[in-house]
This record gives structure tokens, C-alpha cells and sequence, in this order.
């Protein structure tokens, strides 16, 4: 049986190697906080979101397929949840058993597996009866899907039928073996055979005398001839020993995929509970296939920082259809960092089927994101920030693909504004030129002056929103770029009101994976 929660045709692999730009996702989006919101301390959690998450989907139905079993998720949300600490438990008991169970002769593997398997049985009764309780409310294909298979495979005669296998496995009355004389008198081809059926009653076999037949008997300390006797035993149980073993095994498997495609939903349970318990809003997408270049969304904001803050954040609202190179200049300290983490997470999410933190998010799919984001220096360098970079930089032009969405903080930095400048210009223009979309964030005032005077309808300029008191709203609007970063407002924030300048909208927790906060760079 399969669960086809996640996919309408395959199972989520576990042990593929997350793509090589995973680290930098991590880092630079501040995923850290995500997955810890979604896993709340369980590490098969982490493992199972981070994993669904990172390798983002491409296939429009697929995401929508997702969006209706996670929305029968939260429609369902106790039921969700009682049927996935069902498949842990069920899983738990079953490790009890086979831990029992050490040997590898095919007798202790028969009798481990036959263990599991009455357990296992046991527990897809109770599945059954579940679906079949709990069927009226769910709507999604794949819910549906799967109840179907649950209360139509898992028929009354199917669990009569095991527990007659099971009940003819257990050997009460012993085990009926066959064999022929190999070469030299050695026994060969030994074959488990169905014991013969006695239509005598009870009553009848206590008082009908037995058949005459050729037996004998160990001593009671020949342990050679026992060892004997229970290798010639072992040889005609081999067969179904594997047999019992796959059959046990491919249960398992149904319930370790049940129970690892179910985390990612209570995971998203967890995640959603926690923003909307803080009276942020979250939405289910709209996703377009990836040629319309379709982006638009209302109060899109940073779910990591959210969930690192006290007070509320502040979100954005833009129309960006038709774009495929956004350039962000201004300021620190004004949002545009938190609004780049915000895009990159709003996609991700989108393409894992799941719900945005925003009131609108509509956006053409990626084919992959990407982040190459400005990294402070540390020991672990080799050499020096720019050639770092650099390295960077072509590792993501290896593998991005068209309509793949890359996402630039501060980058090319390190060197002096007119190279820097240069090089962004060229590697900017040589991506758009092959179909990725780009969202650059910068203070290379020469680059942004020089894309701005080309005039390409396809780009958009955005500057972080500003008062004339100098205040930041840390919203963004479209501008065209500035050269100035208004030292002056620093200025008085210092020397005039004692405060001293803090970040957009207040510090994430340090540590690796946390998000960076807005504005630590001076100005």
C-alpha cells in the first residue's frame, strides 16, 4: 500500500542528498527559526521539514495536491495529529519486538517476524477503523485516496485470511518438512510442506489410535544431534522465513511512510499555529507555472523574524508581474534585507504545498532558489571576502536554471564601488539574459544608476519608505535610486534623542542559522 500524501505517484525519499546550495538557504533566510517552529524540539520533525521544504517542488498540481490535503489538515487538525502519534506508537511497539529478536537463523527470523506481523495486523485494524470513522471529513484527493485503499484493501477477508496464515505459521503441531538424498547421502532440496488436514473432531482424535509412524528421540543432553536437528529444521524454514520477513517489512514500510509524509503536515500545523497565535496572517498561494512571471502579494513578511520578535512586523505589498530583475538601494535599517528573506521564504513555502505568511502571495514557481548573500569574515576562510564570492557566485551559476529566482544581499561589496559595480552589472545581465529572475539588494549606488538609465521595462526599482522626520516605515515602495544615505537621520538619532540605532524591527537571536539583523553594517 502507499500513503501518497506528499506525492500523487511516488514516496518521499529520505536519503537523497539535499541539494549543495542547502547551507546558504539555511543561513541566509533564517530557516533555522522556521524548521524550530515546525519541529518544536523533535528531531525526526527537523529532519522530515527541513527535507520537504529545501527540495521545493516544480509541478503547479503537485503544490495545489498538497494545498488540499494540508488544508483537510487543519480542517481535521486533532484527527491529524491522533493519527500520527498512532503510526509512532505502532512503529514503537514494533521495535520492541524486533529488538527481542537477535538471532539470524531462519527460525528466530520467522518467529520475529511472525511477532511484528500480529502487531502490525493488529494495528491496520484499528486503521481501518479509523479511515472508515473519519472519511466523511476529509476532501482531499489524497485523504481520500488513502482511506479508499485503507477500508478497501484491509477487507474482512483479507484479516481473515492473514490470521489464518499467521495461525498455520506458528507450527503448533510442528513443522512438515520433505527432502531427497543428495550426493553422498546428504539431505537436498528440503521443502516446507502444509501440513495435512485432519476432518477427525476432537472427540474423535482423542479416541481413534494414531497412524503407526517411524520416529525417535534426542537424549536429553545430545546437543550435537539437536544442533543437527535444528539445521535440518532452519533448511526447510528458510523460504518462508523471507517471505514472513518482506511481509513484515513491507507493513513497516507503509507505516514509516505514513508516519514520516504525516510529519511534514503536523509540522505545518505547529508552524501555523504559532504565527496565527501572534495575530499574524497566513494564506494559501496561488502558484502559476513559471513562464507567466507572475509575482503579487499583500503584507508578505519574514515568518523567522516574526517568531523572534515581541511586537509585530511589518509586511509588504507590491505587484511585480512582468518582472524579472527588482533592484532594492537605500538605507539600513529600512527593511530591504527582511523584505529579500521574506520573498525567498514566501517561495519555498509555496513550492513545498504550503500556506505563505501574508494576505496575498500569487507567484510563478521557481525551478530553484538561490541566495548569495554578503558573509562577514571569519576563521574558516581560506582567503580573502571577494574571492569568496566569487567562489560562491560560480557554484550558483552551475546550477541555476531558467526560471530559477536568485537572490542578492549586498553582494560584490568587498571590493571597491566601481568593480563591484562592474561585475554586478555583468553577472546580473548574463542571468536575466537566460531566464532567472533576480532581486539584488545593494548599496553600489553606480550599479543601480547605471540598470536605471537602460530603461528596461522589465526591471523595477525599489527604495525602503522614509518620512520626512527621517523615521523608517520598513515598507518599500517603487523609486528610483538614491545616492544618499540619509547620515543625517543616524545623526539625530544618536546625538539629538540618546537612543541608540537599533535594527528594522529588533535583533533575532544569535547563533548560526539565525537571521542577521537589518542595519548592522554601519552606515
Amino acid at each position: 500500500m502507499k500513503t501518497h500524501l506528499l506525492y500523487r505517484d511516488a514516496d518521499l525519499n529520505m536519503e537523497k542528498k539535499l541539494p549543495r546550495h542547502s547551507k546558504d538557504l539555511v543561513w541566509d533566510l533564517g530557516l533555522t527559526q522556521l524548521f524550530d517552529a515546525m519541529s518544536r524540539g523533535d528531531t525526526f520533525l527537523h529532519n522530515v521539514v527541513q527535507r520537504v521544504i529545501l527540495f521545493s517542488l516544480y509541478d503547479v498540481e503537485t503544490i495545489r495536491y498538497r494545498q488540499g490535503i494540508l488544508n483537510d489538515c487543519i480542517e481535521n487538525s486533532d484527527a491529524v495529529r491522533k493519527l500520527y502519534d498512532f503510526t509512532i506508537q505502532s512503529m514503537k511497539e514494533a521495535d520492541e519486538v524486533y529488538f527481542g529478536y537477535f538471532a539470524r537463523s531462519p527460525s528466530s527470523v520467522l518467529h520475529g517476524s511472525l511477532a511484528i506481523l500480529k502487531i502490525l495486523v493488529q494495528r491496520l485494524r484499528e486503521l481501518r477503523t479509523f479511515a472508515e470513522e473519519e472519511e466523511k471529513s476529509f476532501h482531499s484527493e489524497g485523504f481520500r485516496k488513502l482511506f479508499a485503499t485503507l477500508t478497501s484493501e484491509l477487507s474482512d477477508d483479507y484479516f481473515q485470511e492473514v490470521a489464518e496464515h499467521l495461525k498455520q505459521l506458528s507450527f503448533k503441531d510442528g513443522e512438515l518438512l520433505s527432502a531427497r538424498l543428495g550426493t553422498g547421502n546428504a539431505g537436498t532440496d528440503y521443502v516446507l510442506r502444509k501440513p495435512n488436514h485432519d476432518p477427525r473432531s476432537w472427540l474423535q482424535k482423542v479416541f481413534t489410535s494414531r497412524a503407526p509412524a517411524s520416529s525417535f528421540r534426542l537424549a536429553d543432553r545430545d546437543e550435537s544431534g539437536a544442533r543437527s536437528l535444528s539445521e535440518l529444521r532452519d533448511k526447510g524454514l528458510n523460504l518462508v522465513a523471507n517471505a514472513a520477513g518482506q511481509s513484515k517489512d513491507h507493513i513497516l514500510s507503509f507505516f514509516t511512510n505514513l508516519r514520516t509524509e504525516l510529519a511534514f503536515y503536523v509540522g505545518c500545523l505547529n508552524l501555523r499555529q504559532a504565527l496565527t497565535s501572534r495575530d499574524l496572517p497566513v494564506v494559501f498561494p496561488e502558484p502559476f507555472p513559471a513562464e507567466l512571471l507572475r509575482a503579487s502579494f499583500n503584507r508578505l513578511y519574514d515568518p523567522g523574524l516574526a517568531l523572534a520578535m515581541e511586537k509585530p512586523v511589518v509586511g509588504n505589498s507590491l505587484d511585480c508581474d512582468g518582472r524579472t530583475l527588482t533592484v532594492i538601494t537605500g538605507a539600513n535599517q529600512g527593511g530591504k534585507s527582511t523584505f529579500l528573506r521574506s520573498i525567498g521564504v514566501g517561495h519555498l513555502l509555496m513550492q513545498s504545498g504550503m500556506f505563505v505568511p501574508a494576505e496575498k502571495f500569487e507567484a510563478s514557481v521557481c525551478s530553484g532558489v538561490f541566495t548569495h548573500f554578503r558573509r562577514e569574515e571569519d576563521l574558516e576562510m581560506e582567503s580573502g571576502k571577494f574571492d569568496e564570492e566569487l567562489r560562491r557566485m560560480s557554484a550558483i551559476v552551475d546550477a541555476v536554471r531558467p526560471y530559477s529566482l536568485v537572490l542578492f544581499n549586498e553582494s560584490f561589496a568587498a571590493t571597491n564601488e566601481r568593480e563591484g559595480s562592474e561585475i554586478a552589472q555583468q553577472i546580473t545581465r548574463a542571468l536575466v539574459e537566460k531566464g532567472v529572475k533576480v532581486v539584488f539588494v545593494t548599496h553600489m549606488y553606480e550599479y543601480a544608476r547605471t540598470r536605471h538609465q537602460q530603461g528596461n521595462p522589465a526591471d523595477m526599482f525599489l527604495q525602503p519608505e522614509r518620512k520626512s522626520d527621517g523615521t523608517r516605515t520598513f515598507k518599500l515602495h517603487e523609486g528610483a535610486p538614491s545616492s544618499t544615505s540619509f547620515g543625517p537621520d543616524l545623526y539625530r538619532r544618536i546625538f539629538e534623542t540618546g537612543e541608540k540605532a537599533r535594527g528594522e524591527e529588533g535583533a533575532a537571536p544569535s547563533g548560526r542559522g539565525a537571521i542577521p539583523a537589518a542595519g548592522s553594517r554601519k552606515e
